[in-house]
């Protein structure tokens, strides 16, 4: 039987549901998700394999319009996974309207391959507005497949999954069919901690935010973590560690909490607070933090 493998890249615009669907698909928590804008700023691969198949998943950051460097990098990843898709997964929401969403448009109509436009939520609206949406975006990418879709709570996953490898190219799997991402543990771990930050912390500190994990370390009854969380500006170091450090304590429990989860394993967790000057505005500092 010849075995199918191909990329599978999702875009959309922030919020709707791309990291949802990524980890529906693949049946673990692989990516962050939170209901905060611009959760994912990083393209990040998902492996799904079967003794036939390999679906290479690409979750990419929300489309937007790019207001400072590290935002212009975000934007790369997705043009990134326009180059590369063998079938392109065009995510929007029930009630998103395509006079309003010319950015991600923009980017949609410049591939021109396989495409299926995941209409995701519809969970929450009627039937008469789902099939109204069905119709909307139908007429938007006439040549494409368009689905309704629940993401969170799996309405049509599975038929989507068996879609997607019907389609998928004749090709050799193109990672080791023994694992789950491109992705190190060092990279998940930084994740969840960040997730962590946009949960705990309001207004523009999730945004200013960058982790870096330095060590982590394997010992048979425990691993030992030491990261690193990054702001720009002093003021916000004082708003991450909090009144006598509460904030930070918060921080490093449900982290720990969280990455002990993930592993399965018990977790030591170090976590500290350094300022980077401005870091989103720094191309130099970008790549330094995997921009």
């Amino acid at each position: 039987m010849a075995h199918k493998a191909g990329y599978v890249n999702i875009i959309g615009e922030p919020n709707t549901g791309k990291s949802t669907l990524l980890n529906a698909l693949l049946g673990e928590e692989l990516v962050i998700v939170n209901p905060k804008a611009q959760t994912t700023r990083h393209r990040i691969l998902g492996l799904l394999n079967g003794d036939d198949h390999q679906i290479v998943l690409s979750d990419t950051p929300g489309i937007l319009d790019p207001q400072y460097p590290m935002q212009a990098r975000m934007m790369d990843a997705v043009d990134e996974a326009l180059i590369d898709a063998d079938i392109l997964i065009v995510m929007v929401e029930l009630g998103q309207r395509p006079e309003r969403s010319e950015h991600m448009l923009k980017r949609a109509h410049r591939f021109k391959g396989p495409t299926v436009v995941l209409v995701n939520k519809v969970d929450t609206g009627d039937e008469d507005a789902v099939l109204a949406a069905l119709e909307t975006w139908q007429k938007e990418f006439p040549e494409a497949k368009v689905v309704p879709l629940s993401a969170l709570h799996g309405l049509n996953v599975n038929e989507l999954r068996g879609y997607l490898i019907e389609r998928l190219p004749e090709h050799p799997a193109y990672f080791p069919k023994d694992e789950l991402s491109d992705r190190n543990m060092r990279f998940f771990v930084s994740e969840i901690i960040r997730e962590k930050v946009l949960t705990i912390y309001k207004q523009e500190i999730p945004y200013s935010t960058q982790v870096v994990v330095n060590s982590y370390e394997e010992a048979p009854d425990i691993v030992r973590i030491q990261a690193d969380v990054i702001v720009m500006r002093d003021s916000q170091k004082g708003i991450i560690i909090g009144k006598g450090g509460d904030a930070l304590r918060r921080l490093g429990t449900y982290s720990r909490i969280a990455i002990s989860k993930y592993i399965d394993r018990k977790v030591f967790l170090d976590l500290k607070v350094k300022v980077d000057p401005d870091w989103r505005e720094n191309e130099a500092k970008l790549k330094k933090y995997g921009y």
